[in-house]
């Protein structure tokens, strides 16, 4: 795990380094056995493209946890965020290759609260989608 970041050494309008999310379908089904969330469209092709999607997709909450571990890890600690919370705007698909899909997580320090805490802006693709939206969590730091 990296160092904890400091406080003091974050500005507002920072631009944090993005990181890329690769995900497959293994593991949306350990996703699925995980979270109770066994809906088909999560892994089975032929029921995802019977209802009328592209392929099969990822769990919004999956996606939601890639961005939430993407704050963790440049926060230097796990248990650094204190609220967060998105809007679900795109799907990402995930084909059945070696590649499967990439989110691509990036953020901006938006705001220095009280505290030592910052608001994080967060930015979350996948291809050419925006798959989330009014990303935002609010991170204690040291």
């Amino acid at each position: 795990m990296a160092a904890k970041v400091q406080y003091d050494a974050v500005e507002v309008g920072q631009e944090l380094p993005s990181a890329d999310y690769q995900v497959r379908r293994v593991n949306l089904v350990m996703y699925a056995g995980a979270s109770g969330d066994l809906n088909p469209i999560h892994w089975n092709e032929r029921f995802a493209k019977q209802v009328g999607l592209p392929d099969v997709i990822a769990h919004g909450m999956f996606t939601m946890a890639q961005a939430g571990r993407y704050v963790t890890d440049w926060a230097g600690d796990p248990g650094a965020v204190v609220d967060y919370g998105v809007r679900f705007s795109a799907m990402v698909v995930v084909p059945d290759d070696d590649q499967g899909a990439t989110i691509t997580v990036s953020g901006v320090v938006e705001e220095k609260l009280e505290d030592k805490r910052v608001v994080i802006a967060l930015t979350a693709r996948s291809g050419d989608a925006k798959v989330l939206s009014r990303a935002r969590a609010v991170v204690q730091l040291a």
